[in-house]
Parts: structure tokens; sequence; C-alpha cells
């Protein structure tokens, strides 16, 4: 896959391994599981988000931004992954991050929200019922008056250009099957924004066409297999693919998103648990954790067999441990 003609700054440390998860796949019965380690990626306690950043930030440098603009919740993993990103460039960093009606002292000072600071971002707080696009564009038209140069980034980095580090990402994943002698039967992923599904499913459609399975974290099935569906047709747009209808290929499973966002289940509390007994795997309660309730439950489900192999992609998100220590 030919992403040269796209600005592109070097963010994230790639190729990130893939790992088997033995002694969870013997305790488990099913399937072989296997995980692809995208938490490991590094800048700034790493997550997904370096390879969608690593095309918006090149984006935005070549455009001559002076200062990066992006939302998200308090707790948000873009957000501090874009603040690493930026005190890495020497770019200057304003978050737009809106609090939940979560109050606790660790949720408010602690996780990814004390990282955000260290780092050198500027916070802009917003209420619960406020909208954090608006209150972006709004400080954006503000710092343009002032003759700075301000770049947006959207919830998630989730845009054609931002997802494009999941379609190199997907083309990494079969460079690795082959190199391993692996056959993935599915690929097991959050769901959010929609972003990161988005661009895996573009980069299968083009390359290799493994299904990638996205476990929604919040929202109704329909509604994020619309969405993810939107991020992949931006996608394959940018990579000269319009005429690809991608809709068949995106599948989410919502019975793990519990009562909303952040919210915790039981299943989210014990797939943390066996990863985190079974095979040391840290995950976090907000993404990864719910995901990670998904793929075990594909992996009891009895659909596949021994003798198939499922891979999770493992998106980040451990700061979250901390800002939600409750959840656990």
């Amino acid at each position: 896959m030919d992403l040269s003609r796209f600005p592109r700054i070097a963010l994230a440390l790639l190729p990130t391994p893939i790992e088997p998860l033995p002694r969870l796949s013997a305790h488990l019965g099913g399937p072989q599981l296997y995980v692809k380690r995208d938490d490991c990626t590094g800048l700034g306690m790493g997550g997904n988000k370096l390879r969608k950043l690593e095309f918006l930030l090149g984006d935005a440098v070549a455009q001559g931004a002076d200062t990066v603009l992006t939302v998200g919740a308090l707790q948000s993993n873009h957000a501090r992954q874009t603040a690493a990103a930026c005190a890495r460039l020497g770019i200057d960093c304003e978050l737009i991050l809106r609090r939940s009606s979560h109050v606790t002292e660790p949720y408010l000072n602690s996780g990814n929200v004390l990282l955000d600071r260290l780092f050198g971002a500027q916070i802009h707080l917003l209420e619960p019922n406020e909208t954090r696009e608006t209150a972006m564009e709004a400080r954006a038209e503000a710092l343009r008056r002032e003759q700075r140069r301000p770049y947006c980034i959207p919830v998630g980095g989730s845009c054609g250009l931002g997802n494009l580090g999941y379609a190199a990402c997907a083309d990494e994943i079969l460079a690795q099957s082959v190199e391993a002698g692996l056959e993935f039967d599915s690929i097991v992923v959050a769901t959010g924004s929609g972003g990161t599904q988005g661009g895996l499913v573009a980069g299968m459609l083009m390359l290799g066409c493994v299904p990638v399975m996205g476990i929604a974290v919040e929202g109704d099935r329909l509604e994020q297999e619309a969405l993810a569906a939107r991020q992949a047709s931006e996608t394959l747009r940018l990579l000269g693919q319009a005429d690809i209808d991608p809709c068949n290929q995106v599948a989410v499973l919502d019975e793990f998103a519990g009562p909303g966002y952040a919210k915790p289940t039981d299943a989210m509390r014990e797939a943390l648990s066996l990863a985190a007994r079974f095979e040391g795997l840290v995950l976090d309660p907000v993404y990864t954790g719910k995901a990670f309730a998904g793929f075990i439950a594909l992996a009891r489900s009895g659909r596949y067999g021994k003798d198939q192999s499922l891979l999770f992609v493992h998106t980040g998100g451990t700061p979250g441990l901390f800002g939600y220590p409750e959840s656990i």
C-alpha cells in the first residue's frame, strides 16, 4: 500500500508485535488467541492514536500549524497521545475536554488528564452538556484572530486522513502473519469513534479481507456499524478506492457496552482479570476491557475451532486504570 503522497511524521514504534496468548487460549478451550500490541507504540505511554497522529500531525506541519486542538472526554487516550506528540514536535496543544457526571478525585486529576498536564497541554474543561466540536471551532477562530495557525483534529483522530494509520496497520498485520505462518480468522478491536475499525476494514478490503469485528464501547450496533462504515468509506476514497463499498464488511457487537461509555460491567472486570492473571496483559476499563470481554465471548462461543486463530488489537489506554480505579 503506497501512502507516500500523504505527509507523515514518524511517532510510533512500528511494527508492534503480535504475541500469542497460550495460557488464556488453553483456559478458554477454544481457538488460538493472539494480541497485536498497539499499546506498545511508545510515545506518551503508547496507544492506537499514534498511528493516526502520524498522518494528522504530518498534515498539520505541512500546513504550517502552530497550535493543535482536539476534543475528547476528560480521560481521553487520544487527547493524551496528541499532547505527547505535540510536545515532541514543539507545537502548542490545546485540549477541549468534556467531563462526565463522574466527579471522583482520580477521574479529575489522575490517569490521562495528569499526563496531559505533564506534557504541557492547555486544557479547556467543558461541562457534560456543552458541545466539544462547537467549543473547538470557537477556540480555533479566536486563535486565528490572534494571527495563529490552528489545526483541528476530530474526536479520536477519526477521519479519512487519520484512519490511514490503520489501513497501514492492516498491511502490517498481513505481513507479520505471512512471516509467522499464521492465518487469522477474525480481527477484534474496540470501536468508539469508528476510525480504527474503519481504517482496518479499508486496509483489509484492499489487501486481504480478514474480517474485522468491532466491539462497541458505547451506542448500539446499527449506529456503530454505520459510523465505522462511514470512516472506512472516507479512508477508501483517500486511497483512490471510492468504488469499494465497505458496508458488508463492517460488523459490530454491542452487547458488551453495558449502560454506556465508561460505565463498568462485570464482563469487563472479568476480562481485565483474565488478561492480567493468565498473560500479564494490562487492559483499561473503558475501551480494551470491554472489547476483550467481546473477544473472550467469541472464543467461548463455539464459532471457532481449536485450529482457528483470533487476533485482538490492543489499542492501549492503560492510564485509564488510574482514572477509574473504582471500576475495577
